[in-house]
Formats: C-alpha cells, sequence, structure tokens
C-alpha cells in the first residue's frame, strides 16, 4: 500500500480505475473488500483480464485515505 501511497500517478474511483485497466495503463489496482458486491468483483475481473495484481485493501475509508482523497474510495490504482 505504501506503493499507492507514494505513487505520482495514481486513479481513484471505480470508473477511473476500469476505464485504465482496460487502456492498459495500471500497474497495480486497489480494491476494497467492503465495497459493493458488484464494484469489487467488476474491478477484480478487469485486473485479472488485465494480468495485473489487485491488492484487497479492509475498508473503503482506508483506501481513501491511502489514496490521499478526503472520502471513502471503492478502488483506486497506480499507473505505470
Amino acid at each position: 500500500m505504501e506503493m499507492l501511497r507514494s505513487a505520482a500517478k495514481r486513479v481513484v474511483g471505480t470508473k477511473q480505475v476500469t476505464r485504465a485497466l482496460k487502456a492498459g495503463t495500471v500497474a497495480r489496482a486497489y480494491v476494497a473488500n467492503d465495497a459493493d458486491t458488484f464494484i469489487f468483483q467488476q474491478v477484480v475481473r478487469a485486473a485479472e483480464e488485465a494480468r495485473v495484481p489487485c491488492v484487497r485493501v479492509n475498508t473503503m475509508k482506508e483506501l481513501g485515505m491511502i489514496s490521499g482523497v478526503e472520502v471513502p474510495a471503492a478502488a483506486a490504482a497506480v499507473l505505470k
């Protein structure tokens, strides 16, 4: 998770993460365990298809703080 915290290029949010995964610009994806089941599965599936490691974070609140935003986040990613 230190990689996400210190990353110069990152995206936060389900739409941005799935878009970046489809574009092939993600180095590592992060998803919150307490995110909505549909969103959780959508991000994990997109990461698997892109062959990108997907790290699970305990809560959306924790992922938001690590990502540097002031709101809970279901997904985030470090860009290449």
